[in-house]
């Protein structure tokens, strides 16, 4: 385990050292989601009227779980960047873990995506977010953002090993930016259609946003107040369904992620 962590760590190094070399891409991923909230904070809220609450409170743990699905997104195109340009090939002749390589580079992504978070929070904190249960609260929701953070770039790493080049990559990413819109991140669900309320709230990405609304004392619903009459179990128990959706990808794609980093793009 030890020798893991060190390998590990040295990829994690290699990966930060990478994104320092990258501004422009940098400043991108950390003002994006800022961008995205005042968009969505000063359009979409001077359109919807939430009983109880400002949209805006509703909005920011919704575009916090968004930012950490991103690790799909992230770990797909770190993998099939790596992949496409033969880096992965070369660090598979190296008398290391397979383990180590994806390892460092979801570790890598999560330190950034702590960075990324900081700013949002603040944007949030000027535009009336409040954080109402405290310091306990906050570090609740932290820790579940970070968590699923982590899950979804193991994803995102297997898919991007499995696609092998870039172009792929790309197209697979254009599809998963979707995912987000079909989830409780930007709109409540009580509104939408029988089936899509049941897509909706089954996504993972409305449990995240849900248990971040729950644990930071915001609204969790259209009304202002708990889960709807009706909700789905994770949306219902969010702090549990987040946990859980969070170990249920960690447990299926660490394997699949390692065996196919161990196996090549070309297996």
């Amino acid at each position: 385990m030890s020798t893991l962590l060190y390998e590990g760590g040295a990829v994690l190094t290699r990966q930060l050292q990478k994104a320092r070399h990258a501004p422009a891409l940098l400043v991108l991923t950390q003002t994006m989601p800022v961008t995205m909230l005042l968009f969505f904070g000063y359009v979409f809220g001077s359109a919807l009227a939430m009983p109880g609450s400002g949209y805006r409170a509703f909005l920011v743990p919704g575009l916090l779980a968004a930012t950490a699905a991103n690790g799909l997104m992230a770990g797909l195109f770190t993998a099939a960047q790596d992949a496409h340009r033969g880096v992965t090939d070369r660090f598979r002749t190296l008398p290391m873990s397979r383990a180590a390589v994806p390892l460092g580079q979801t570790g890598a992504d999560l330190v950034t995506t702590g960075a990324a978070l900081v700013p949002l929070m603040l944007v949030g904190l000027a535009m009336g977010w409040r954080i109402e249960t405290g310091p306990a609260g906050a570090l609740g929701a932290l820790g579940v953002l970070l968590l699923f953070r982590f899950a979804t770039a193991w994803v995102g790493t297997y898919l991007g090993l499995l696609s092998g080049s870039e172009e792929a990559a790309g197209r697979l990413g254009g599809v998963t930016f979707l995912l987000p819109m079909l989830s409780s991140a930007y709109l409540p669900t009580e509104g939408l259609p029988g089936w899509l309320r049941t897509v909706a709230e089954w996504n993972p990405i409305s449990a995240v946003a849900t248990a971040v609304r729950e644990l930071c004392g915001n609204p969790v619903g259209g009304a202002g107040a708990g889960a709807a009459p009706g909700a789905a179990w994770p949306t219902a128990h969010p702090v549990a369904g987040a946990l859980l959706w969070s170990a249920l990808l960690l447990l299926v794609f660490v394997p699949l992620a390692t065996r196919r980093f161990a196996r090549g793009t070309g297996g």
